[in-house]
Order: C-alpha cells, then structure tokens, then sequence
C-alpha cells in the first residue's frame, strides 16, 4: 500500500459504518441552507469532504447524504450576486457530488471556507460589498480556526486584502484552481454569507458594522475611533478628504472646491486611490479625516476607514439615481455610525449639458432612459458625466457639515 493509499478516509470500515447507520443522518443534516440564502449562493456542509480543483468536485460520503454514490446533488457557483448574469459568467461552477469513500493526498483538521474570486471583483466597492464583508460575516465564527480555499483567484486581490485574510484565518489560502491533490476538510462552507450593500444586517447576525470597523482599525492600527468635536474651540481645523476621479464622475473644478472648504475652516485633503496605493496608506489617510466628500462611486467605499461621527457627502450626480445612491452609501454610512450628507447637482452642474440640449430627455427626463435598462444608465450618467460644482449653491453644504461637528 503506497502512501496516498495510507491516506485514504476508509468510510468503508464495519465499524464505522455502524455508527454511521445508528446515527441515522439525513441529507438535510448534512446540507445546511443550501442555496437558501436570497442573493448569494451558499451553502454548510457537515462532516468529511473532499475537493478536487482540477475537476472542481466537491464530494461526501453516500452514506451520509443518501445520495447514490457518483450522482451530483446541487452546483454552485459560490459567490453572492446569485441573479446577476454578468458576474456569474466570471464564476466558475463546482459540482457537489456523493462517493462511497473519500480518497485524500491532504488532509486538514479545520473547517473550510470556498468562495470565488470572480464575479465583480476589482472594483472596490464590490470588493468591500461582494467579498470582504461576507467573508467577515461567514469566517469570524471561527477564530481563524479555518482555511480559505479560493477558486477564480486573482492574486493582486490576494495581495490587496492579505492584511485584512490574514486576520480571519490562520492556515495558508489554498488557490484550489491549481492544485492536483484533493484536499480533505472536517467540514465545509461553500460560498459567503451576503446581507446588503456594504453592510451587515443585525437581525441576521451577531456581528454588526461597528464590529466590522473595529476590526478594521486594529487591522490596520488606525488611531483614530472618533471625529474631531470641534465645540467652542474654533482653532481646531477637521479635515476633509476629497475623492478624485479621474476617468468619470470627476470634479472638474477641484480648485474652486478647496478653496472654498479651505476658507471655511477645512484642512483639504485630496486622494485618488488606485491600484499601485496599498489598503493601509489608504486607511490611514482616511482615519486621519473627519469629512470625506465624492461622487457616487467605488472611492465613497473607504468611508469603512473613518472614525466614528465622521461624516460623509455624497454628491449625486444627474441620472435619477437617488435610490441607488440610497442603497450603496447612504444606509450603510449610517449603519456605520456615520453621519451622512447628500448634494445633488443640477443639470447645470454636469457636463452632459454641453452634449447634449436642456430640454432632451438625457437632461430633463432621465428615468425615460432607466425604462431602456441599466446599460443605458451606467453609460450614459456613470460613464461618461463629470461634475462641476456650483461652489456657492454646494457651501452650504460644507457649513452644515461644520455644523455637525460642533454637536
């Protein structure tokens, strides 16, 4: 007998059959919430299992389930976003299968979690929204007493959250695309747990957003966990921190905007977060502010990083897109105890009124383009609308903010 041989889990063995049958365990016992959860794919598999990358397999004992050895039971593709056909064209699918017995080249003592790193990811809402969030909400259960096995991996994605990874698990992460043995877990979950946008819904957890930036800041060893009051001391100077853009929804008169803040009392900060800055020197610039102002759009995602009673403001450009301003930003910077402020720009403020006439329905009628679907909409107000601010009609903004920090 070799020594992958040696390795095998003989479920075949008498004795533990017997038990096995004593115990009676049904197929719903061993699938726990299965693809029952409303928007991600999902699903708690208890007792041994074994996964094999090179045919994206993940098999149990017959046994167990009551399912005829060889049959698949249920496909995933385990990454939330279920109903979206684009990002579930970017995720593999892995069958779950039943054996007779399992055949392990590794095996390990703790609890996996398989989740995919395709779908949206890349961009940093969706990184935050899709993948970083779940991942805290299905993995801090364990202690770090589990190992990541990725599928569709990205190793800049990797590289960019190895911080926040190495928090939540301490074992290597498996990149199971590429691997030839088949690895053996005590258990399994396949996929994340999703509650909402950027957030974490109380009633279906322990954990809450509060606890999510918490860790954040000791990830990252942020210094700050409240915004500055600045009372009746008017020498105190909050900063705020402008989000740029440089490809769309940018600020066109970034100039006219600081200096405005700055003679109200604002310390400015300007930041464009790209892919070449690192998730800390990000974190930290952002715990340092006290306002953070941007266009709707991925950058209004580090408001994870900010102390709490910060203060975020949205700008909100033409589209008619109040209700996903609402979902992406607003509710979950509440959510974070964070106090939040919205600016929406008029048509003179976008640059979609030198393209087009003030009275075609682009300008006066956009929920006329929302009836043409989503594609329309993102490529007309998200793709291609910058926004210059009205500085006199946005100050009073700015001063409310002011306002806010004095309470």
């Amino acid at each position: 007998m070799d020594a992958a041989e040696n390795q095998f889990m003989m479920f075949k063995d008498a004795g533990l059959l017997q038990e096995l049958v004593e115990e009676s365990t049904s197929a719903k016992s061993i699938f726990n919430a299965c693809d029952c959860e409303p928007i991600s794919n999902y699903c708690e598999i208890n007792g041994d299992v074994a996964v094999q990358g090179n045919s994206s397999t993940i098999s149990m004992v017959s046994l167990r389930t009551g399912i005829p050895a060889g049959e698949i039971s249920w496909t995933v593709k385990p990454y939330v976003r279920k109903e979206n056909a684009a990002a579930m064209d970017l995720v593999k699918s892995w069958a779950v299968t039943s054996m007779e017995f399992l055949h392990c080249d590794l095996i390990q003592t703790v609890p996996a979690i398989l989740f995919s790193l395709g779908g949206f990811s890349g961009n940093h809402f969706h990184d935050f929204s899709d993948l970083v969030i779940p991942l805290y909400i299905t993995s801090r259960q364990f202690n770090g007493e589990v190992q990541f096995v990725v599928t569709d991996n990205r190793h800049w994605w990797i590289s960019k959250f190895r911080g926040i990874l190495a928090k939540l698990s301490r074992y290597n992460i498996v990149d199971i695309d590429q691997e030839r043995k088949t690895h053996c877990y005590p258990s399994m979950i396949v996929g994340l747990k999703y509650h909402h946008e950027l957030g974490i819904d109380q009633s279906m957890s322990q954990l809450s957003m509060k606890d999510f930036r918490q860790f954040l800041r000791r990830t990252y060893s942020l210094k700050r966990a409240k915004a500055i009051e600045i009372g009746d001391d008017a020498r105190k100077m909050p900063r705020l921190l402008i989000i740029t853009r440089r490809k769309s929804r940018s600020f066109t008169n970034i100039d006219n905007i600081t200096r405005v803040a700055s003679s109200l009392g604002y310390n400015v900060v300007t930041m464009e977060p790209n892919i070449s800055t690192s998730l800390g020197s990000v974190a930290e610039t952002v715990n340092s502010c006290d306002v953070l102002m941007g266009t709707h759009g991925a950058g209004l995602t580090n408001m994870v990083f900010l102390p709490d009673n910060a203060i975020v403001i949205q700008i909100v450009p033409l589209g008619s897109i109040d209700e996903l301003a609402k979902q992406d930003f607003e509710q979950p910077a509440m959510d974070m105890e964070l106090r939040y402020l919205e600016y929406k720009i008029k048509a003179k403020e976008s640059s979609l009124i030198s393209k087009y006439k003030a009275d075609h329905l682009i300008i006066k009628d956009p929920l006329s383009v929302h009836k043409q679907g989503w594609d329309p909409v993102r490529s007309v107000y998200l793709d291609k609308q910058n926004v210059k601010l009205d500085v006199k009609r946005f100050r009073p903004t700015l001063l409310k903010a002011l306002q806010l920090l004095h309470q």
